[in-house]
């Protein structure tokens, strides 16, 4: 098949809910293999102190913590297996290392999201993904 392994980027934002919800429908209609990758982005380098940077790590850790939890359940309700993965860095490179690590053939991300990891409408992650994942990209409106 073209498409057995799918990796959906999820910010928790709801342009990405919908990426999630059609990745795993996706999964779900050709037997997929689904993955989920969750990117923390950077910690503020102005912290205080490192108690701050703690109770940062540890909101964002269990934001996406309880992302992955929820969406695991999403998925279920479909049969679909979802391996999820959280990992801190800049989002555009760790999810195109993830691509090419892991052999994925599609892509699956929001048109748009929040925070940092999706700057703007159609600019930031979303554009520069499509450019430089190497593998096929769908782009969920």
């Amino acid at each position: 098949d073209m498409f057995e392994q799918i990796l959906i980027a999820h910010d928790g934002s709801d342009s990405a809910r919908k990426a999630f919800d059609a990745a795993v429908q996706l999964a779900a209609r050709l037997g997929a293999h689904l993955r989920m990758i969750c990117v923390e982005e950077e910690m503020p380098r102005h912290a205080e102190a490192i108690d701050e940077l703690r109770e940062e790590k540890d909101r964002a850790d269990s934001y996406f913590g309880q992302l992955a939890g929820q969406c695991r359940v999403r998925a279920a309700m479909h049969d679909v297996e979802l391996e999820t993965v959280v990992a801190p860095g800049h989002a555009v490179k760790v999810i195109g290392d993830f691509v090419q690590e892991n052999a994925i053939d599609l892509l699956v991300i929001g048109f748009t999201g929040h925070s940092r990891i999706y700057d703007h409408i159609w600019g930031g992650t979303a554009h520069n993904l499509t450019g430089t994942a190497r593998c096929n990209v769908l782009v969920v409106k």
